[in-house]
């Protein structure tokens, strides 16, 4: 019989793959590039973007700050790859941050980096797929009414991707990620050539002035350098995911390390070069982008005006405007890019949680792969969370990048921080010249790294606090006391399950009591009451609670007028209750012999339709989850199948002429 589920699951995930196929699924380096590296490659898409929006708060005259705040990015982004370089040598086993962390600076530094990359990768799908939309939207305004709803689409198809497996994922990103740095590279290329024959690319924008805010105008002393510095810490979004490739290792072909060394440093020239690249060829076209489209200047009805984004303008004033082929595909690129680009989350983040499963910091399903030997259960947690995110923000880049790059920060700090005590103690036991050289390189480059993220992290701090980056901090604190509190009760478990005596645990009990509980006298109970029996109790009883005193008498007299030499207790229920009684008959068995074992059977019916479990069991399940928590009670269920279960199970049964359980099959027509 044809399965619909099966046949749905293995159309959107493939055939199941077998344990030992995990080592087809490593990557080669024109892979792993797009997994991993999609993130801090796309962002360049909208790290310009966020800098100028900053910048005309106060007015056009601080863009000339564009340039000075664009270098410092350049300069973070290139110390911080050199440094996660030193990270994949030294701690190949695919920890990142975290291992690093936590090897060095104890395990609640350990814990703080894991809850800020944790609450970052949520981030990352929530600013790549409403940045996507945005390039979508300003290919298309007529699809602004439709954001959230896009947005959710296309999470729900990144899951599905990702479900697949690391391999594929891979395949199905590599095309837009290297059509989005050609067409990207090709856009900056077109506008400087033009540019140096003196035909520069004018943003259609430019023609508008953005009128300064009162209360921002003339900025002078520190009113100014919080301008210039909340313009630098949006502009370090452009940092995003540059980690992921550390965490990533063990995904990578053999030497892994080299490799993802190798896949770093492509990734780090590539996205130096195209930030480079939009952000002067946004000066040069005078492109202006605001967060209030009224403040520039002289359009009508202002309110319903769609702003294009940076990629957007420099696409149609290179290639020759909205309705060239240029525009298109650099529009097209990107948007899939940044949609794509959350692709980086939905790998990170359930190889961290895989890890923190299984150090007991976080549920241990995280720790398991499905079956395309994904870690299926860290997929859909991560989906399921930038969803809700992405709806309660109706999908605003502007609003949810705040809350962005400071988990990010939080962990560069910490790891580069570690790093230098990890290349410390390794000069202590060091005494090859040329080894301790190289240890002393990497220990300058990692601590160079940890003292300008500190600074970073310090400004991303004063300067997205208040604009809601305070929801960022405690979404990674609450993760961070729930982590704690996970270890602590999986460490209590282990305790209290440990062996010191085999011999002792294994002492069987001085009595075996035994209880099958009653409703009605049917085949079912009496299935119940057999295997009881035959499991050869020291004392065996029947239990009913007398709901209605005339059918408990009923069942009385029919008890005795089967012959039934197994006595019947009939407990007293005035106020109409069988959990209650019942619970405390166990209980009272329980307190006069407390050596003893009370083993309690509870018939249950097995039914083929999920609506049927409404009809049938409820009792029987709320009395189990109550037994369940009495020491020294067993609860055993006895199920009987009714013919829908029979049927479910054996979907040939419902054919016309089928035969039934127990019948005799027919002989063949001659």
């Amino acid at each position: 019989m044809f399965n619909v589920t099966a046949f749905l699951k293995r159309l959107v995930l493939g055939r199941a793959l077998r344990s030992d196929e995990l080592g087809g699924t490593l990557l080669p380096k024109r892979l792993a590039l797009p997994i991993f590296a999609s993130d801090p490659l796309s962002s360049v898409a909208y790290a310009t973007q966020e800098i100028l929006l900053v910048l005309t708060l106060g007015g056009l005259a601080y863009l000339h700050f564009t340039p000075w705040i664009a270098a410092a990015v350049v300069f973070l982004m290139t110390v911080v790859v050199l440094s996660y370089r030193q990270v994949v040598h030294a701690y190949p086993s695919g920890g990142g941050s975290y291992e690093v962390a936590s090897t060095n600076l104890g395990p609640s530094a350990g814990l703080v980096v894991a809850a800020a990359l944790l609450v970052d990768y949520v981030m990352t799908v929530a600013v790549s797929v409403a940045s996507g939309v945005d390039n979508i939207i300003s290919a298309v305004p007529a699809l602004a009414g439709y954001r959230v709803l896009l947005a959710l689409v296309f999470v729900a198809l990144l899951t599905a991707i990702n479900l697949r497996g690391v391999r594929e994922s891979g395949r199905a990103f590599a095309a837009p990620t290297y059509l989005f740095i050609a067409g990207v590279l090709l856009m900056c290329g077109t506008g400087l050539l033009r540019y140096l024959l003196g035909d520069p690319p004018v943003a259609a924008t430019a023609q508008y002035g953005i009128a300064p805010v009162p209360a921002e105008a003339n900025l002078v002393g520190l009113a100014l350098v919080m301008l210039v510095l909340r313009a630098f810490s949006s502009g370090c979004t452009a940092l995003t995911g540059v980690e992921a490739i550390s965490n990533g290792v063990p995904a990578f072909r053999k030497p892994k390390s080299r490799n993802a060394a190798t896949t770093m440093a492509v990734m780090g020239f590539i996205a130096v070069t195209m930030f480079v690249g939009v952000t002067t060829l946004a000066i040069v076209a005078d492109v202006r982008v605001t967060d209030d489209p009224c403040r520039l200047t002289g359009l009508p009805d202002c309110e319903n005006y769609t702003q294009r984004t940076v990629i957007a303008q420099l696409a149609a004033s290179v290639f020759g405007g909205e309705g060239s082929f240029g525009f298109f595909y650099v529009q097209a690129a990107t948007a899939l890019v940044l949609i794509l680009a959350a692709n980086t989350a939905f790998n990170g983040f359930p190889l961290l949680a895989s890890i923190l499963a299984q150090h007991r910091y976080l549920p241990r399903q995280l720790h398991n792969r499905g079956d395309r030997l994904a870690f299926s259960n860290g997929i859909l947690a991560l989906a399921v969370v930038a969803g809700v995110l992405l709806w309660a923000y109706r999908a605003n880049v502007t609003s949810l990048i705040h809350l962005y790059i400071l988990g990010v920060f939080t962990s560069f700090t910490l790891c580069q921080t570690g790093m230098v005590l990890h290349w410390g103690r390794e000069l202590r036991t060091e005494t090859d010249p040329v080894r301790r050289r190289r240890h002393r390189t990497s220990r300058i480059v990692n601590g160079t790294g940890a003292v300008i993220t500190a600074l970073v992290l310090v400004i991303v701090l004063l300067t997205k606090f208040t604009q809601g980056a305070w929801l960022a901090v405690l979404a990674a604190t609450v993760l961070w006391v729930t982590m704690r509190s996970i270890r602590r009760h999986y460490d209590a478990t282990s305790a209290e399950l440990a062996v010191t005596d085999p011999r002792k645990e294994l002492a069987p009990p001085s009595r075996v009591l035994t209880v099958v509980l009653v409703s009605r006298l049917h085949k079912a109970t009496l299935r119940a009451l057999a295997y009881a029996r035959a499991t050869r109790p020291d004392r065996l009883e029947a239990l009913t609670v007398a709901v209605d005193r005339e059918a408990a008498a009923e069942l009385k007299r029919q008890w005795e007028a089967a012959g039934i030499d197994v006595p019947l207790k009939v407990l007293d229920s005035p106020y109409r209750e069988i959990t209650g009684p019942a619970l405390l008959y166990v209980r009272s068995i329980r307190r006069e012999s407390p050596r003893d074992v009370v083993a309690v059977f509870i018939p249950e019916y097995v039914v083929g339709h999920w609506w049927e479990n409404v009809l049938h069991n409820q009792s029987a399940l709320w009395l189990k989850s109550r037994l369940l928590f009495t020491p020294g009670v067993m609860v055993t269920s006895v199920p009987w199948q009714l013919q829908s279960a029979a049927r479910a199970d054996h979907p040939a049964a419902r054919a016309p002429g089928a035969v039934r359980r127990g019948e005799p099959v027919p002989p063949p027509r001659s």
